[in-house]
């Protein structure tokens, strides 16, 4: 299509895709070090922070790197971890575990704090508009713009083309943004990340990634139930010891309380909900205790790169490099991502910054150098064997065996655990597991899709292209259905996919319109058939910024 549409141009010397905080930071970086380069950033939601949900805790190392005088500047970071707690859960009772801090120092969180995530990304946008760089909400990176060869920037997606590709009466093409460097950082799973890597083969002998869906609720809970700062995390219940996953709790802000639950997307039974284990989770004393009186605010759900160091794909490629959780870069054990994003986008930065300062095309190649003499390294080095762990051995001798790495070893075993397959090679034919039989919501503490969606503020043109596709629709009912028992409407945390029964046989109905850009269905439809496309710009959720 883009080469059928004329198109207009404009031209950078740096385009960065994602307005996350590795993309923020690198344009930061980038004016800090080259005042007068042109710098523009695309984000596809409506704004920015608009498509990342609340709550999380921030290491603030690489903010500290980034802005020496963050207090000074006014940056959101107002909650000061004060408490926090790792707990085994049984499905009644929660153990404790002692002396986390000293038996994993990576799960210590003195000197965090408990932040909304959207709000310190809009601040850092803000900083960044301030040194000159160009930020366009509501645009979406279709496609690579690739000439000779090398990346040479993006095209932003058409809008006003209807529901069967025609143009409409509000049709606007798409954008070419040129640029002599493009940092790509879109997120887990981003589309013309996904390309590019194919594109020059980033992915050679590296592992496969493998992918978490993080399903996360914002609760405003009583006052006198409210202890700012409160961390909690927890493993075992309601996970069986060959599925890896944990929720977290954390109170911030007025009366807030994030709550989320991450379920490894490398889980083999079919029948598996990530949406309801997250729901009855709930119903846990240990999780109990904090919602209940309270009333849900928000939800969403996105996909996260649990690879980390042995999954990283090559960082630069001719005319671009990949940071963020484009590339992988957050530390699972860690349970963060943040701070790591956020380093990954300025060593691009200066990467790129170095490229630029040579004539005629150079591919920011420093940025690996860059990265192999940094603390980010050292870190995702030193989590590189806990993920593996779990997926090789299961979560109770996976959790023993992190103990044992961290304690003993701290990181430095002399051999590096790999993973063996992608995640959708881990799901198993419906006949091989064992259905689940989940609990119905209550309206008090649990709660169905339908009314989970409505409070991510998902919205799309209705009459826009669907981008969510089967590449090959054949194959849905002999393998997804007949096969599997269709696993993608149960691991859609938006209820997109639905097995209907029509004439005395099923087909898939998919609500591409509830879509909240998780990217599940992209990492584990078990024949990589489902093609995610980015839909107009400013579709999906709109997460509140400020909460």
């Amino acid at each position: 299509m883009s080469t059928q549409i004329e198109r207009e141009e404009m031209e950078f010397d740096v385009v960065i895709v994602g307005g996350g905080p590795a993309g923020l930071s690198a344009a930061i970086r980038l004016r800090q070090l080259m005042p007068e380069a042109t710098v523009c950033l695309v984000e596809k939601g409506s704004e920015i922070g608009a498509h990342i949900v609340s709550g999380a805790v921030i290491e603030p190392r690489a903010l500290a790197e980034l802005f020496p005088d963050w207090q000074e500047r006014g940056a959101p970071l107002k909650t000061p971890v004060t408490e926090e707690k790792v707990l085994f859960l049984t499905g009644k009772r929660g153990f404790s575990i002692p002396f986390i801090d000293k038996l994993m120092p990576a799960m210590a969180n003195h000197g965090n704090y408990v932040v909304s995530l959207g709000e310190v990304c809009r601040w850092l946008g803000a900083q960044a508009e301030e040194l000159g760089v160009e930020i366009y909400p509501g645009f979406a990176a279709a496609e690579p713009f690739i000439e000779d060869g090398r990346l040479c920037g993006i095209i932003t997606g058409d809008m006003g083309v209807n529901r069967e590709g025609e143009q409409g009466p509000n049709f606007a093409p798409g954008m070419i943004l040129r640029a002599r460097q493009t940092i790509l950082t879109e997120g887990v799973r981003g589309s013309i990340s996904q390309r590019v890597m194919k594109q020059f083969n980033l992915r050679q002998g590296v592992d496969p990634q493998t992918y978490g869906l993080g399903i996360k609720e914002v609760w405003e809970i009583p006052a006198e139930k409210h202890k700012p700062g409160f961390v909690q995390h927890s493993f075992g219940w309601p996970m069986d010891d060959g599925t890896y996953g944990g929720a977290w709790l954390y109170h911030f802000g007025e009366n807030l309380v994030s709550y989320g639950f991450v379920t490894g997307l490398d889980y083999s039974n079919t029948w598996l909900s990530p949406f309801q284990e997250m729901q009855r989770l709930k119903t846990h004393p240990e999780f109990a205790k904090h919602l209940e009186g309270g009333r849900r605010l928000i939800y969403g759900a996105r996909a996260l790169s649990e690879g980390g160091f042995q999954s990283l794909p090559r960082l630069s490629f001719p005319g671009g490099v990949l940071a963020g959780d484009s590339a992988g870069f957050l530390n699972m054990p860690k349970i963060k991502g943040t701070h790591t994003a956020m380093k990954s986008g300025m060593l691009a930065a200066e990467a790129v910054a170095e490229a630029l300062g040579h004539e005629g095309p150079c591919e920011a190649t420093s940025y690996t150098r860059r990265f192999k003499s940094s603390w980010l390294f050292k870190e995702l080095f030193e989590a590189r064997n806990v993920r593996p762990a779990f997926a090789l051995w299961g979560n109770r001798l996976g959790a023993l065996y992190a103990g044992i790495d961290s304690l003993i070893f701290r990181g430095r075993a002399p051999w590096t655990l790999h993973f063996r397959h992608t995640d959708h090679e881990a799901l198993k034919p419906a006949d091989q597991c064992k259905p689940i039989a989940y609990p119905k919501p209550d309206g008090t503490l649990t709660f169905d899709l339908t009314s989970s969606v409505f409070l991510s503020g998902t919205n799309h043109e209705e009459d826009q292209p669907i981008h969510l596709k089967l590449r090959d629709p054949s194959k849905w009912l002999p393998v997804n259905w007949n096969i599997f028992r269709s696993p993608e409407s149960r691991y859609c945390p938006a209820g997109v996919y639905e097995a209907l029964e029509e004439n005395s046989t099923m087909r898939l109905q998919i609500n591409a319109q509830n879509c909240v850009h998780c990217k599940t269905c992209d990492i584990k439809d078990p024949t990589q058939n489902i093609d995610w496309c980015v839909p107009e710009g400013a579709g999906g959720p709109n997460y509140p910024v400020g909460m």
